[in-house]
């Protein structure tokens, strides 16, 4: 089904809910799609800190291995 067809189905269905209904239609723009952002965290201090502390250690292990 194009995108013709389908308009003009969803045109006789409204014209036939408001003769056999006698209800009213409102219609509405499509809303476009949020963009998606990959969600990324935040270092805190306490991370930072924390990968500082890691690092200390690895030169020291490698500093021990001869």
């Amino acid at each position: 089904m194009t995108k013709d067809e389908l308009r003009a189905e969803l045109e006789r269905q409204e014209q036939r809910y408001k003769e056999v209904y006698g209800g009213e239609v409102t219609t509405y723009a499509a809303q476009p799609e949020p963009e998606r952002k990959p969600w990324r965290k935040r270092a805190t201090v306490q991370d930072q800190v924390f990968q500082q502390e890691l690092q200390k250690m690895e030169k020291e292990l490698k500093a021990e291995e001869p």
